[in-house]
Formats: structure tokens, sequence, C-alpha cells
């Protein structure tokens, strides 16, 4: 059975086909983020420290750290940034981290200080990227977000997608790396622009887990880009994901509809025991507060974002 092992300095966690879906909190990341970005520029953490708090006690399995603010002050270094704020938010919170950068020199930066077993965030099929974060990833014995897109762009073809996916993990192994510590993200596609782009990500997450015998993750809002309350469709892919196979998602668990979806995922996918998580979770709800929190959550509008190699913006 594939298990891909992260963990922070005092817990351990296990992605894998019979482990409860991993949430990967999303929301420390400054992209389309003016005011987030601005303020890590100057030194303020407050957003940072508020959102690192919230989504752990919302449920993230996971945090995703991300301090690319180079579109707002080209002149900031991001390697310093991020370095920071992986030592914040590592000091706030148990849960095992991300590194989110498309910059070598960040990343590495990153895992010099990083606690535990972080997760990489990421590598793509581009020959660059490989001969520079592949070596990385052995030298700090991490796993790896591997994203299936290369110099020719995102194809809409997902045969294309499972290729370039395999040509990853094939170059992963000449680097004694095991497909165990590679997590593919199949680029979800935007359902509002292409028809088919849920059965296409379905199917691709059949071939990845029987073929490769990766764990999975995904920008998980980018399903819904464009389209009216985001959050309704989001909530509807999960559960629906989460059952052709996908075992982890970067998502922003601070929305109780979505965050449901997973725990009724994990229940009915029998990787919630006794329904021990789910009792926990709501055996005090009261109708109608679900909704009233949604509507109370910072960022809470369905705002209409995209991102790069094809992932959303934290919402």
């Amino acid at each position: 059975m594939t298990r891909t092992i992260v963990a922070s300095a005092t817990r351990e966690i296990i992605i894998g086909f019979d482990q409860p879906f991993c949430v990967i909190g999303e929301r420390i990341n400054p992209t389309g983020r003016k005011k987030l970005a601005a303020e890590m520029i100057e030194g303020n953490f407050d957003t940072v420290i508020r959102d690192a708090l919230e989504q752990v006690a919302a449920g993230a399995t996971m945090l995703d750290v991300n301090a690319g603010v180079t579109s707002v002050n080209p002149n900031e270094t991001e390697p310093g940034l991020l370095v920071r704020t992986m030592e914040i938010v590592q000091g706030l919170v148990d849960v095992p981290l991300s590194i989110d950068s498309s910059v070598t020199a960040a990343i590495e930066a990153a895992l010099k200080v990083a606690k535990g077993r972080p997760l990489v965030n990421s590598v793509t099929g581009e020959e660059e990227k490989l001969e520079a974060i592949l070596p990385l990833c052995k030298k700090y014995d991490v796993p790896v977000v591997a994203i299936s897109n290369d110099e020719t762009g995102i194809s809409m073809d997902p045969d294309v997608r499972f290729a370039v996916a395999k040509k990853i993990v094939e170059r992963a192994m000449d680097y004694g790396i095991k497909p165990h510590d590679i997590v593919v993200d199949p680029l979800v596609m935007p359902i509002g622009a292409l028809g088919d782009a849920g059965r296409q990500v379905f199917a691709l997450l059949y071939r990845l887990r029987n073929e490769l015998k990766v764990n999975t993750t995904c920008g998980l809002s980018n399903i819904s880009f464009g389209l009216p309350h985001r959050h309704g469709i989001n909530a509807g892919f999960i559960p629906m994901v989460i059952g052709a196979g996908m075992t982890s998602a970067i998502m922003n668990p601070c929305r109780p509809q979505e965050m449901e979806a997973v725990r009724a995922a994990n229940v009915l996918n029998g990787t919630d025991p006794n329904c021990g998580n789910w009792i926990m979770s709501y055996r005090d709800h009261k109708p109608g507060e679900a909704v009233a929190a949604s509507t109370a959550a910072p960022g809470a509008s369905s705002g209409r974002r995209g991102g790069r190699a094809g992932r959303a913006r934290p919402e």
C-alpha cells in the first residue's frame, strides 16, 4: 500500500489510499492577496499567524506555506521571507508543512530550517526543474508534489498529463526517490470552461493509483473557477474525487461546507473508524450554524482567482 510520510517536529501524518483524506491548508499564500503580501514585506505576520491557527483549528492536516511576494515587490528576495514564515508557522502549530515555491533557492533555504519531514511543492516535468528539485528532495529525504505539466505547458489531453506524471516518477527513481514519495497533481481544470474536467480527473486518478501507484493532490478550488457559489461546486467535487482515489488536496479548511464533505467522504470511504471523527465534530451540531459560520468566515466571498501551473490561488 502506497504511503507518503510527512512530519512536523512532533507529529507524523501518512498520506495514503487507506488513510483519511489529507487536507493541506492553502491560506498562507500571498498570491492574489495584496494585503497579505504587503504585510509580509513589511515584516507583519499577524495574518499569517491567524491563518495558521484558524486552519489547524478547522481541521487542516497540513499547512502549505508560500512567501512568493515578488509580484508585488520585485526587490524582495523570497528565500529569506520563506524561511522566516516557516519558522513562525512551525512555532505555532504542530502539523507538517508543505514548502510551496517555484524558486529553487527558496525551497532549499526552507528545507534547511524545516523540522520533521515537510512536503516540497513542487516539481514539474520541465528538465530544468527536474534537475534542480529532485536532487534536493533526495538530499533532504523529503516527498515532493509532481505537477503534470512540462515545457509545452498544460495539456488539455489527460493522456498527455498522465505521461508527464509518469516521466516525473521515472526520473525521480533515477535519483533514488521511490514512487511513494511522489504526490502527483494531475491538474484539475475549471469545469465552467471544460465540461468534462471532472471526468478527466476521475479517469486520471484511476490510472495514477493503479498504474503508477502514487498518492495524489490538487488545487481543489480550480474546479469551480469562474462560477458563482463556488463552495457548492467544491463541496460536491470533494466526495467524488476522493471516491475516485485522490488522497489529498490543497484547499481552504475554513469552509465548513467543504470540510463537512471531507469528513463525510472519510466516513463513507471507511477511513474514519467507527465514524469517530464525524461524531466528535458534529455531535453538538445545531442546524443552520454551519451556514452562519461560513458567512462570517474571513474572505467568505466567492472570488474568482487563478494561480500558477493551473493552481487556484487561496480564496
